[in-house]
């Protein structure tokens, strides 16, 4: 992992996590109502996409989206005075994903192969464009794992739906980020097997591609 990678993941990190959940308790600490904790700790996406706007002079799809639903959540709560409603937002997140996802499904590349490009550079995305295109196995092996990562998006949905329903205000923001980080860092394991073990069978990296790796033969039918 190259020092912009991790630069990357660990505001990430920040923004996902450190960030809404500081600002939460700290606020709650101070005797602010919990739906303006809320409100307020949630606001780091929108804060990053603003930042992104301005300075790179672009914004990311899924950041408008949860800018989005961050400002609806948010009218509809200052109407009702109901935190939970805020809570509920983590759920259309995680919802919005799992449709993004296995929408790809139906795209000319699904998710993770999308995704993995970023690992690579321009000779490697060459490498992996031409083995999707002669191998029916490489992309059956991903539109699998594409699923595999929309299904666990409509989990943690359903999960985050009972906890933000049923447990109490003040623990749903801690809960919530160790379901979800703890099923992503599950589904990154279970990931990591499977590409193993294709890599084991046919000889190359589902998600990283190495020049010089044997492509595995082309299949008779179409993926």
């Amino acid at each position: 992992m190259d020092r912009q990678t991790r630069r990357s993941v660990a505001a990430s990190i920040a923004v996902n996590i450190v960030f809404p959940l500081g600002i939460y308790y700290l606020l709650r600490a101070q005797g602010a109502a919990q739906w303006l904790a809320l409100l307020l700790s949630g606001a780091a996406p929108a804060v990053r996409a603003a930042y992104t706007l301005a300075v790179r002079r672009r914004v990311d799809g899924f950041d408008l989206f949860v800018v989005g639903m961050l400002a609806l959540s948010a009218g509809t709560s200052l109407i009702s005075g109901e935190p939970r409603v805020l809570l509920l937002k983590n759920v259309a997140l995680s919802l919005g994903l799992a449709g993004w996802i296995l929408g790809t499904l139906y795209a000319p590349r699904p998710f993770v192969f999308q995704f993995s490009r970023r690992w690579h550079g321009e000779a490697a995305r060459a490498e992996r464009d031409l083995l999707w295109t002669e191998s029916a196995e490489f992309r059956r092996a991903l539109r699998r794992v594409t699923m595999l990562w929309g299904g666990a998006q409509l989990v943690d949905a359903a999960l985050s739906t009972i906890t933000a329903l049923t447990l109490p205000v003040d623990a749903v923001p801690a809960i919530e980020k160790v379901q979800s980080y703890g099923l992503l860092g599950l589904l990154a394991a279970a990931t990591l097997v499977y590409g193993r073990r294709f890599r084991a069978r046919h000889g190359v990296s589902l998600i990283g591609y190495r020049r010089g790796a044997a492509v595995p033969e082309p299949a008779t039918s179409a993926a």
